[in-house]
């Protein structure tokens, strides 16, 4: 299962060179899962107000390929990848139409109010059991 977000990059994503600044590719990924979560149906919100958890980044392994510049309009894709009791992983990918700029693998674990870890949603489970990893 696979969501793609479009980002425009804004002036305020470069840096002194023109391009983005790294540790916005991060940001952009972070969106991407947001709206991945999003089109499942999760509402991280009430997950978190209902005692089901809420998602931390527990790694990141990134590969920057290629700068993306001023105005330029990225696709930000996220791909199911594997998960486990209270794990989920992640491919994530910035792209600028067929080029790939920028790549990661995310590890996110799901943590209870107490900061423990904890079983993923039911309903996160469902979804990703519906739809085949690609």
């Amino acid at each position: 299962m696979t969501h793609t977000l479009p980002v425009r990059v804004y002036y305020e994503d470069t840096d002194l060179a023109g391009i983005v600044y790294y540790a916005n590719y991060l940001k952009f990924i972070e969106r991407g899962r947001s709206e991945w979560l999003r089109a499942l149906g999760l509402d991280q919100a009430a997950m978190k107000a209902e005692g089901a958890g809420v998602f931390a980044v527990r790694r990141v392994v990134a590969d920057y390929l290629a700068p993306a510049r001023f105005d330029d309009l990225l696709h930000v894709t996220t791909t199911y990848t594997s998960h486990k009791a209270a794990r989920l992983v992640l491919h994530q990918s910035v792209t600028r139409d067929t080029q790939t700029l920028f790549q990661a693998e995310v590890t996110l674990v799901c943590l209870a109010d107490t900061g423990r870890p904890k079983p993923l949603p039911a309903a996160l489970l469902h979804e990703i059991s519906q739809k085949p990893a690609e």
